[in-house]
Order: structure tokens, then C-alpha cells, then sequence
């Protein structure tokens, strides 16, 4: 299988978008669980935040397609087409 994170920018905002994004999803659990006293928003700014990196990591490498949110989109039409 081909790497789809072979540009160093790409993988760059990957390794960021990484840290934000576990960052941003414990600081969500956080949130609802009263252990942060963060703003929703803020959280969910860090949050995207982190899948924008990602998106921008992919259009720089000219592999949108790869992105797992269009990956799930294409299986999930494909087994809808299917049955």
C-alpha cells in the first residue's frame, strides 16, 4: 500500500493535528465529565482545529481522497449501493 504522508509538510501538520486532536478529545471528555472548566467552544475550536490540519496536510499532498472522512463516505456508499 501506498503512503499517502510522504510530503514533510503533510507530515508536519499530521504530527500537530495529532497533538491537538487527542488534546482537544480528552479536553472534550473533560468537559462533560466537570474535570475542565474550558469553554465548549474553545475545546471544539482546538478540536477542528486539528481535522483542518489534516485536510490541509492531504489537499499539500494532492491525496484528498485518502482522508478517512471520504474513505467512510465511499464505503459507506458502496454498501449502500451494494445491498
Amino acid at each position: 500500500m501506498r503512503s499517502t504522508h510522504r510530503h514533510p509538510i503533510n507530515r508536519v501538520l499530521h504530527a500537530v493535528g495529532l497533538l491537538l486532536y487527542a488534546s482537544g478529545f480528552y479536553m472534550l471528555i473533560s468537559h462533560f465529565t466537570g474535570q475542565y472548566d474550558l469553554h465548549l467552544v474553545s475545546i471544539l475550536a482546538i478540536w477542528f482545529t486539528a481535522i483542518d490540519l489534516f485536510i490541509v496536510g492531504h489537499v499539500i499532498e494532492g491525496n484528498v481522497g485518502a482522508i478517512t472522512l471520504t474513505i467512510l463516505i465511499k464505503y459507506t456508499r458502496f454498501k449502500l449501493l451494494t445491498n
